[in-house]
C-alpha cells in the first residue's frame, strides 16, 4: 500500500503559532511567513534535537540539588528540622498522611524520573533516525505533554502545606532553596517537550 503523500510534498507548512496550514512561500528573505499571525514558518523547528537535549541535560542537573537540598523547615515549640523531598514523603506516611505522600512521590519522584527516561528516549532514538515503535513513541510524546500541565504539583502542596501549618500559634513552616531547584527542573523538562518537534520521529520513514 503505497503511503499518503507528505505535505512538504504538497508544498504545505503548518505555522507552529496558530496552526494554520499554508502554502510554503519563501519571502526575499528566504523565509515563509504565516499569512495569519505573521510567524515565520519552519518545516521543522530548528535546532529541535539540540536545544531538547540541552534542557534535558540541564533539567537533571538541577533535579540533583532540588533532592539532596531541604524543600522545607518546619519548626514546632522552638524546635526547627530541615526536610528534604523524600524525608517528606516518609513523613507524611508515618504521620498517616497516605494521600499527601503519594501525591509528593508522585509528582516528585516518579513523575520526573519517568519524563526523564522518556524525553531521553525520544531524543535518542529520534537523532538516529530510527523506525523503531514510531506509534508508540509519538503516543509517549503526547503523554509527556499531557503530564507537564501537572508537573508544578508538588510546589503546590508545599505551598499549602506551609500555609496550613501557620495557622497553629507554636508553629511554623517555610520552603527552603530545594523547591526552587525542583521548580526550575519541571520547568526546564516542560521546555525540552515543547522545543521538541515530533514530526522528526516521522522523518525516518525518508530514509
Amino acid at each position: 500500500m503505497k503511503p499518503p503523500p507528505r505535505a512538504g510534498q504538497l508544498g504545505l507548512i503548518a505555522c507552529h503559532g496558530c496552526g494554520l496550514v499554508c502554502a510554503h512561500m519563501p519571502r526575499v528573505d528566504g523565509h515563509a511567513q504565516c499569512p495569519r499571525c505573521k510567524r515565520a514558518l519552519h518545516r521543522r523547528r530548528p535546532d529541535s534535537i539540540a536545544r531538547s537535549w540541552a534542557f534535558l541535560i540541564a533539567s537533571l542537573i538541577f533535579y540533583i540539588p532540588a533532592n539532596v537540598l531541604p524543600v522545607m523547615h518546619t519548626s514546632l515549640l522552638g524546635r526547627g528540622s530541615d526536610s528534604t523531598i523524600l524525608y517528606g514523603v516518609v513523613e507524611f506516611w508515618k504521620a498517616g498522611s497516605w494521600g499527601i505522600a503519594s501525591v509528593i512521590f508522585i509528582a516528585s519522584v516518579a513523575v520526573p524520573c519517568t519524563k526523564f527516561l522518556v524525553l531521553g528516549l525520544l531524543l535518542a532514538t529520534t537523532q538516529r533516525r530510527s523506525r523503531w515503535a514510531m506509534h508508540e513513541r509519538a503516543r509517549l510524546y503526547r503523554l509527556v505533554e499531557v503530564v507537564g500541565y501537572w508537573s508544578m504539583l508538588d510546589v503546590m502542596v508545599v505551598a499549602l502545606v506551609c500555609s496550613l501549618v501557620r495557622f497553629h500559634a507554636l508553629s511554623d513552616s517555610e520552603p527552603r532553596i530545594g523547591i526552587l531547584f525542583f521548580g526550575l527542573a519541571v520547568i526546564l523538562t516542560m521546555l525540552c517537550a515543547i522545543n521538541f518537534d515530533p514530526r522528526l520521529i516521522w522523518d525516518a520513514e525518508e530514509t
